[in-house]
């Protein structure tokens, strides 16, 4: 996948992460929304598989993959907290409510945790230090002014 494809791959998989926020936060029938909103869950779950596997496969392949773990891993950050907001919402798709909800967010959370062991226990996070300019601590000091 070319860069371009791919950002706008992640872009589109944040805005459906804050649709599905924004439907928790809203009063919701849970009989129109409920099936749809798993699915769509499901949907975000198989994207970041494909490109953590995918990223994780090609780690030394070249620069490009050490670029795309920020933005891998902050989809999938902002993924995790999706979860999170489920299994407290206490609104009309809360894990409170339906059972199911709550053992889907389970599964879901444990898939987004193994993904993240993945890139951490990957070769591109180290790659992606070394090619992130620093600041000397001669920079550092003119900065903060002595």
């Amino acid at each position: 996948m070319n860069r371009l494809n791919f950002e706008d791959t992640i872009f589109i998989l944040n805005m459906r992460i804050r649709l599905l926020r924004d439907t928790l936060r809203l009063n919701s029938p849970p009989e129109l929304f409920l099936d749809k909103t798993m699915d769509d869950l499901d949907f975000l779950d198989g994207i970041l598989d494909t490109f953590t596997r995918d990223l994780v496969e090609n780690e030394n392949s070249n620069q490009f993959a050490a670029e795309l773990v920020d933005y891998i891993t902050d989809t999938e950050w902002q993924f995790s907290q999706l979860l999170n907001e489920f299994s407290a919402n206490s609104g009309p798709l809360s894990a409170n409510v339906f059972p199911q909800v709550q053992e889907k967010i389970t599964v879901l959370s444990v898939n987004s945790n193994i993904r993240r062991s993945l890139v951490d226990k990957s070769d591109i996070l180290a790659e992606t230090a070394q090619t992130e300019p620093g600041v000397s601590s001669a920079e550092f000091i003119g900065l903060l002014g002595n």
